[in-house]
């Protein structure tokens, strides 16, 4: 879904939606507070956010699964596979399809076993046993069947919390005191122009952190392109071809997770095709172009860049030796 304007705002709207909003507040707090969350064997590690949308939390969770790679760890990779159909628990295989076990799933899944489960419980003991000795989940913070030994919570710096408000009435999938609580650290992603590490430093450690192009984007400089992204904020995809240096003549905005149909494509195509252009896009994105389609457009890797990787690293050994 693309998120509302009135979520930045408090509006007539926001205050509106804020009773709704309340009682999503009251079951979600109900549902933690009931729960008895199950400890495994292994050390668990949650990557996950407060709010709807796009905050980096899948690059995140990315770089951590490589840290623990360079340990000689053999972690996992856990999420719900938000999009897809299979309610898991199922390691995700190169047959499966974005119908199958949604994107992000498909994304992981290229580098890191990935599982895919509805009950995270059971996913992670199936990632165990399939020779896991490290789970990172991507998403679950409101998730509380599953013990985490490290809760991260990443947050974009320029968005920061929107309104303050819970869904329907803001961004927020709970209050954010009763979020906090339950982090051991968070992950400030970008710029920081709310001042945001200030404001929270004193519930959290903070973590400071950038999404950076891969080494396809030095060739960008210069370059005419098409971009289009189906991304939480695809705003940001389009900053960062303008970073690189790229003359964005066209851009095309699409919702979170969309389901391209060649009949979207080919017109971008098209139009690139017509001007001399790059048609481009991202990783996520590009998993989820038809197959005739897929090679005709670039596609721009990122990965997150630490400010302070000793500080995450500090915390990854803590949590290991739980």
């Amino acid at each position: 879904m693309r998120a509302p304007d009135f979520w930045r705002t408090n509006n007539g709207i926001a205050r509106l939606l804020e009773p709704v909003g309340q009682i999503v507040a009251i079951i979600t707090a109900r549902r933690i507070a009931r729960a008895r969350p199950v400890r495994v064997d292994v050390p668990v590690i949650c990557v996950g956010n407060l709010s709807v949308g796009g905050t980096g939390k899948t690059p995140v969770a990315a770089s951590i699964t490589a840290r623990l790679r360079e340990r000689g760890l053999e972690p996992a990779v856990l999420l719900r596979g938000y999009g897809g159909r299979m309610k898991g628990p199922v390691r995700v295989v190169r047959d499966h399809t974005i119908h199958d076990v949604g994107d992000e799933a498909l994304l992981h899944a290229r580098k890191t076993p990935t599982w895919v489960a509805r009950n995270r419980v059971l996913g992670a003991e199936a990632a165990v046993k399939g020779g896991a000795n490290a789970i990172v989940m991507d998403d679950g913070h409101q998730n509380p069947g599953l013990a985490k030994n490290l809760s991260l919570i990443v947050v974009d710096g320029t968005a920061g919390f929107g309104n303050g408000r819970v869904i329907p009435a803001g961004p927020l999938r709970e209050p954010l005191s009763a979020g906090i609580a339950r982090a051991d650290a968070i992950v400030i992603m970008g710029d920081d122009p709310r001042g945001l590490a200030q404001h929270l430093a004193r519930y959290a450690p903070i973590l400071r952190a950038r999404l950076t192009a891969g080494p396809e984007g030095r060739a960008l400089k210069g370059q005419r392109v098409v971009a289009f992204a189906g991304i939480g904020a695809p705003e940001k995809f389009l900053h960062t071809l303008t970073d690189l240096g790229a003359r964005v003549i066209a851009f095309h905005p699409f919702e979170d997770h969309y389901e391209f149909e060649g009949s979207d494509i080919q017109p971008m195509l098209d139009e690139a095709f017509s001007v001399g252009a790059i048609p481009i896009t991202t990783e996520k994105d590009a998993i989820r172009l038809p197959a005739d389609q897929r090679q005709q457009v670039n596609v721009l890797p990122v990965s997150v860049e630490w400010e302070d990787p000793a500080a995450l690293d500090a915390l990854l050994d803590k949590a290991l030796a739980r």
